[in-house]
């Protein structure tokens, strides 16, 4: 059974890596590419005014990784500013940017999502408290939301943008092949955006027979509406993915 890891290039083949020292045959397919958005001076702007919020919220890693790539000369993190992440994977890109408070779903969450990561946050006071959500050029205000409900007041920032993938011959090759052999292969969706742009690179395409792990039950749905057979959801870590697998 091989796996495919759909997640973007950068972070794809961290994954890979991971899951083959578990013991899974993964590869990357990455069906969204990431890039940096052309004017950084909004995201200058906001670095200057960290020391005024009392969180920033990060959407994923590719939000911080864009986020810091465009911090201003001279400027740091305010040791005082809380970060709040949804998932491992933002969280361990905080860590190594060196931020020091960070608030995250409960290791014992069902999912890592915006929801989860309000539940830890909700007991705080947040009625006049400055809040910034870094996140892509779209997303769900459901977070936004519901920190102005809580009387916060909220700000977003575009640090990067999701684009269609640019498949090589041999990613197209794996398609095809997943396509052709459903059996022997397994798909990891990590969003939503991820199976739309399945969808889109090949619109005739019968996925009845084909089985897909996904990080979140919206993403599940999403691979149900475009026609997998099987989809099961799984928490976005290495190992739990190998237990998916049966591998281990």
């Amino acid at each position: 059974m091989r796996l495919i890891v759909t997640r973007p290039a950068a972070q794809a083949q961290a994954w890979v890596q991971a899951l083959q020292q578990l013991g899974v045959d993964a590869c990357a397919l990455p069906l969204l590419g990431i890039e940096a958005v052309g004017d950084v001076a909004p995201l200058q702007a906001d670095w200057q005014r960290l020391d005024q919020l009392a969180l920033v919220m990060f959407v994923s890693a590719n939000a911080v990784q864009h986020f810091f790539t465009a911090r201003p000369p001279g400027a740091h993190w305010p040791t005082q500013v809380l970060a709040g992440s949804t998932g491992p994977g933002t969280t361990a890109a905080l860590r190594a940017a060196g931020v020091p408070h960070i608030e995250q779903p409960a290791p014992d969450e069902g999912q890592f999502d915006s929801e989860a990561l309000w539940r830890q946050l909700r007991n705080r006071p947040w009625t006049g408290r400055r809040v910034l959500i870094v996140r892509g050029e779209e997303g769900r205000s459901w977070l936004a939301d519901t920190l102005r409900d809580a009387g916060a007041q909220v700000a977003t920032c575009v640090a990067y943008r999701r684009v269609a993938p640019h498949l090589s011959s041999a990613e197209q090759a794996l398609m095809q092949a997943a396509l052709q052999h459903p059996g022997g292969h397994r798909w990891l969706f990590s969003s939503s955006e991820a199976v739309a742009q399945l969808r889109s690179l090949a619109p005739q395409a019968q996925w009845g027979r084909s089985a897909a792990l996904a990080s979140h039950p919206r993403i599940a749905q999403a691979a149900k509406d475009i026609g997998f057979g099987q989809v099961e959801t799984v928490a976005p870590d290495p190992q739990a993915v190998a237990r998916a697998l049966g591998v281990g």
